[in-house]
């Protein structure tokens, strides 16, 4: 009878034990992230270990990150189709408006202090050490035996940055001449003399700039400044130049609703997004070349100041207005690539 006693007293004291350990089985948190190629770096090695650090002294829990990165259209376009991120991090805004309309990202996802912008950038032109070629702004990349580099703008919103930057600087240097926007004349000219010296248009910004700095292809590359900051601080320096009149890129991050409800980690992820936009985040973010939106976080002291004639997608009418002018089944930048590419084909 006592052992049998003693049997039974010990299987009551283990029910609560077990019951105990199966609440506390997982000690860690997971957090999903679909991102364009450029922030890789920083995310990876910047600003998740710092968040981690953090969440684990404020909860005394681990998180884990699951990380995915390509060109911001092709990201963009794996979420639509079922690819389950809990945090988008985009090139621009356009993309971000893709997976509005499917549903995926709250529509007010641009509220806020910051307008659901992450980071800052410029779009500027990294050249060969000693500037052989002599450029100084986007006319020079449409002189002949000028080798450009920007990527696809099917798949990069890289590119779409690059292509927005030269398209918005030719039609203000056209209204600068008296000529009105309607007159697509001497934006047409530039744009498809630089699309001519285009040497090939790789898949993302990254793979551009890889072709630029390793394999040495090219003449100039167009891209974000923060990405020749990064180069010239982890490999051999790519010297640049910041053209006259030029693009403020604004790159936006949101939460995907849906994943975040299926997985159960709204806090964790609204939590992420929130130390992506303080000062420290947003600190870590400029340490790698970025420009901050949060005017509590200082710029690198290596970044130039801004250029003489800075604007904005807002001053080009918006992604909407922008996307079809350009990228739509007659816009500019297609025809005039269709034409260069039955040219080289003949």
């Amino acid at each position: 009878m006592n052992r049998l006693f003693l049997a039974l007293f010990a299987l009551v004291l283990a029910i609560p034990l077990a019951g105990c350990q199966s609440r506390g089985v997982s000690t860690s948190d997971t957090l999903k992230i679909g991102a364009y190629s450029v922030v890789r770096e920083v995310i990876h090695d910047g600003l998740i270990p710092a968040f981690a650090a953090r969440w684990k002294s404020e909860t005394g829990r681990e998180v884990q990150f699951e990380e995915s990165y390509s060109g911001s259209g092709a990201q963009a376009r794996a979420i639509t189709t079922g690819f389950d991120a809990d945090l988008v991090i985009l090139s621009h805004e356009g993309d971000m408006e893709v997976l509005v309309k499917d549903g995926k990202v709250k529509s007010d996802w641009n509220s806020g202090p910051h307008r659901g912008i992450l980071t800052h950038s410029l779009v500027v032109i990294g050249h060969r050490p000693g500037n052989p070629k002599q450029i100084r702004d986007w006319a020079d990349l449409g002189r002949p035996g000028v080798g450009v580099l920007y990527p696809d703008p099917k798949t990069s919103g890289g590119a779409r940055w690059n292509i927005n930057a030269i398209y918005g600087a030719a039609l203000l240097a056209a209204t600068e001449a008296g000529k009105g926007q309607a007159d697509l004349s001497s934006v047409r000219d530039l744009m498809s003399r630089i699309q001519a010296n285009v040497i090939n248009m790789d898949p993302s910004g990254r793979q551009s700039m890889a072709n630029f700095a390793e394999r040495q292809t090219g003449d100039a590359v167009v891209t974000y400044e923060n990405e020749l900051l990064f180069q010239n601080k982890e490999g051999e320096p790519i010297p640049y130049v910041i053209p006259r009149s030029t693009l403020l890129i604004e790159s936006p991050a949101a939460l995907v609703e849906g994943s975040v409800k299926r997985h159960g980690n709204r806090a964790l992820a609204e939590a992420f997004l929130e130390f992506l936009l303080s000062a420290e985040g947003q600190q870590i973010f400029a340490d790698y070349g970025f420009r901050p939106v949060n005017p509590d976080a200082k710029a690198s002291s290596s970044v130039p100041a801004l250029p003489e004639k800075l604007f904005t997608m807002a001053d080009l009418g918006g992604w909407a207005k922008v996307e079809e002018a350009l990228y739509g089944s007659n816009g500019l930048w297609t025809t005039i690539a269709a034409e260069r590419s039955q040219s080289r084909g003949r």
